[in-house]
């Protein structure tokens, strides 16, 4: 059996070895960006790529999802790797999708790129043999919560139970053998190093408003109509007037954005669309918050007298990263760069479905560097491939090892001093409860509620 150092040094020199393939994954997953549950092409490359390296795998998981295992000689805990397929949409991004609108401004090309080299190093190794327990290789589709529409008429039709990707694969059992899980984000921001740990994530839900007014000529008949426009807008206005009532240490992000605001120049908007998140620290900051904002919707529909159709959607759970394997991590990373290059940061407040992993297994969501410009932005690139796509997976590998070593030690200890947040019962609940559909009349008053 090799000593845990000399595994390790082996993993990393496979990775520098695999430099070239491993950077090819990471620049043609950007050059051919695919959006939530439509990630076809990049999967075929993960599947293939694990055909290729003898890894048994799955497809079609959540639609999208390829899932590989690398199974150990001796039974012990299950360790989860995680890459995201999904782009976004930043149509004037210069790697966009012409057809789509789809770009990779986040950085999870390299993400998949980075699981890629992990699995290779580990391959190429054969560093299971040495370890205890097994590894899953996962790429997972639909992190950006990006087509919201498509996403329900995919749920309508009995495709989807959820409209993220990891919530989907924790609803159909994908997760159920997995004991621990990590991933690892890209960034770009220099206070954040070479690599950094997070405090801390916003949860959200996600929220679908349609106001509906009445349609008439908009220059000789105006008093004829209910302008659903206007009533859209009082109803932003009042959302804004709430900014001062949430606390800062609760982070209450709420952005919305105007789908649809009319037809013609000449007709009172009779349709209008909206729709916005709703984020903060903790799932009652983020319940608080959306009384709050339903409250400002109701009030745009009741000031016009039009009504308003409230989709409420679970989004993603608050990320709380399990500070063991935080621990764990930065060691790694500190092999690998030093310990000026690495640091520890607060509460961030986007969203992300790891967050829902966390919540019922111990979970770990680190960031590295090796982009630049503004993420989700239309600059957003990667700029160091040695940073975002190499070292991504020789720390992966390396937490790995460090989990499943010595009869799987470490992971034994930190699943046994893990309390989860959630049962995944109560977690799949949790999330069901928040699917809602509200219609509300603002000139009767009257409103109705059932199941979205």
């Amino acid at each position: 059996m090799r000593a845990r150092e000399e595994l390790k040094q082996a993993i990393c020199e496979s990775v520098d070895r695999r430099r070239g393939e491993i950077e090819q994954i990471g620049d043609r997953i950007m050059e051919n960006p695919e959006l939530g549950f439509k990630e076809f092409k990049t999967a075929k490359l993960v599947a293939d790529t694990m055909t290729t390296f003898k890894v048994p795998h799955e497809t079609g998981l959540a639609i999208t999802g390829v899932r590989g295992v690398i199974k150990g000689n001796k039974p012990g805990p299950t360790v989860a790797l995680m890459g995201e397929l999904d782009s976004l949409l930043v149509a004037d991004h210069p790697k966009a999708d012409s057809e789509t609108g789809a770009a990779h401004a986040c950085g999870h090309n390299a993400q998949i790129a980075g699981l890629m080299g992990a699995m290779m190093g580990l391959v190429d190794t054969d560093a299971i043999d040495d370890l205890c327990g097994s590894i899953v290789i996962f790429a997972v589709p639909a992190e950006e919560y990006v087509e919201v529409e498509y996403r329900l008429s995919l749920l309508r039709d009995g495709e989807l139970s959820f409209l993220g990707g990891k919530p989907e694969l924790i609803q159909k059992g994908h997760l159920d053998d997995v004991d621990l899980a990590a991933m690892i984000h890209t960034h770009r921001d220099p206070e954040l190093k070479k690599a950094a740990v997070i405090e801390s994530c916003n949860g959200c839900i996600v929220k679908l408003i349609r106001y509906q007014g009445l349609a008439a000529h908009a220059g000789s008949s105006p008093h004829k109509g209910i302008n659903a426009l206007n009533a859209a807008n009082i109803a932003l206005a009042a959302i804004n007037a709430q900014r001062e009532t949430f606390k800062d240490s609760d982070s209450i992000r709420v952005h919305p954005i105007i789908t649809r605001g009319g037809d013609l120049v000449n007709v009172v908007p009779a349709d209008v669309r909206l729709e916005t998140f709703v984020r903060g620290k903790t799932n009652d900051a983020i319940m608080d918050a959306n009384f709050k904002v339903d409250r400002a919707l109701r009030a745009g529909a009741m000031a016009i007298g039009a009504k308003v159709e409230i989709n409420t959607l679970p989004g993603y759970m608050p990320l709380q990263d399990d500070r063991n394997l935080q621990k764990l991590f930065l060691h790694n990373a500190e092999l690998l760069f030093g310990a000026a290059e690495c640091t520890e940061t607060g509460h961030r407040t986007g969203s992300t479905d790891m967050g829902d992993i966390s919540h019922i297994m111990p979970s770990v969501h680190p960031s590295m560097a090796g982009a630049t410009g503004i993420s989700h932005g239309s600059n957003f690139m990667i700029a160091d491939k040695e940073m975002a796509y190499l070292a991504p997976a020789k720390a992966l590998a390396l937490l790995a090892v460090d989990l499943l070593y010595d009869d799987a030690a470490t992971a034994r200890n930190i699943v046994s001093q893990h309390t989860p947040l959630m049962s995944k019962d109560e977690y799949l609940a949790y999330q069901n409860r928040i699917f809602q559909k509200e219609i509300y009349d603002g000139e009767t008053g009257h409103s109705r509620k059932s199941a979205v």
